[in-house]
């Protein structure tokens, strides 16, 4: 009748368990260091599985069950993904199993950005016409006789008034 009982009270303690599974008992994935480099550095780098940093940086991801890849973005330069494979290496009972990601370390050349577009450049207003200057005199008000000049025509001495 013992058994009965201690059978019928371990069963209701795991029964008012509901998120019991085996799942739990699964121990969670090592972390792995990524090196992430760029050209020219000082780029923003970002996982897809979460962390980032400016490169150059190193940073602890989670290993994902798949692969995951790598944004880099730096202001005036285009930016790149790069996919990073994880490799998962079974362990046996001498050795343990082992993670890595290739490549490691990650980098990405950044390519320049073009230059802007024209519509996003200010439109340059037309030139107003230039209005033409008065002419010249001919002394171009100097106090010396131009030398290129024709002498000038002799002046007569004005007429008397007709006498009336």
């Amino acid at each position: 009748m013992r058994r009965v009982i201690a059978i019928a009270v371990t069963g209701m303690s795991l029964a008012g368990c509901s998120s019991f599974s085996m799942d739990s008992l699964r121990p969670t994935p090592p972390a792995v260091q990524v090196q992430l480099e760029s050209v020219p550095s000082g780029a923003d780098a970002v996982t897809s599985v979460g962390p980032g940093c400016k490169t150059p940086c190193s940073v602890s991801v989670p290993s994902p069950e798949a692969g995951f890849s790598v944004t880099f973005n730096m202001p005036r330069f285009q930016p790149v993904t790069v996919p990073v494979q994880v490799i998962r290496t079974p362990g046996d009972f001498t050795t343990p199993g082992s993670t890595t990601v290739d490549p490691n370390p990650v980098v990405a050349e950044l390519k320049p950005a073009g230059p802007p577009p024209r519509a996003a450049r200010k439109p340059m207003r037309p030139k107003k016409p230039k209005k033409p200057k008065a002419a010249a005199p001919d002394a171009g008000g100097s106090p010396f006789p131009n030398p290129g000049a024709a002498p000038p025509a002799a002046v007569a001495p004005a007429a008397p008034p007709p006498p009336r």
